[in-house]
C-alpha cells in the first residue's frame, strides 16, 4: 500500500526538476530574465515539490539545499515584487 505513496513522491519530485529545467531553459533562451516572477516563481515550485519529496525519501543535504534554495527564492520574489511598487 505505501508503495503507491512512494512512487507519487516520486514524482511530485520529478516535477519539481521539471520546473527547475524549465526555468533555467527560459533563461538561457532569454525568454525571461533572472529577476522575473516567472523565473522567481519556477524556482520556488521546484524546490518546494522536491522538498515534499523528500520528506518521503529522506535526503538531508538535499532537503537542506532545496530549503536554501525555496528561501532564496521568496527572497527574490519579495525584492521584484517590491522593486515594482
Amino acid at each position: 500500500m505505501m508503495e503507491w505513496f512512494v512512487a507519487y513522491a516520486n514524482w511530485v519530485g520529478n516535477a519539481g526538476v521539471l520546473c527547475f529545467l524549465i526555468a533555467y531553459f527560459l533563461l538561457q533562451k532569454q525568454r525571461i530574465s533572472f529577476d522575473s516572477l516567472t523565473y522567481l516563481g519556477l524556482n520556488l515550485v521546484g524546490a518546494l515539490l522536491l522538498m515534499s519529496s523528500l520528506l518521503v525519501n529522506w535526503n538531508a543535504p538535499a532537503f537542506i539545499l532545496e530549503a536554501f534554495w525555496a528561501m532564496i527564492s521568496i527572497y527574490g520574489i519579495c525584492r521584484t515584487l517590491r522593486r515594482a511598487r
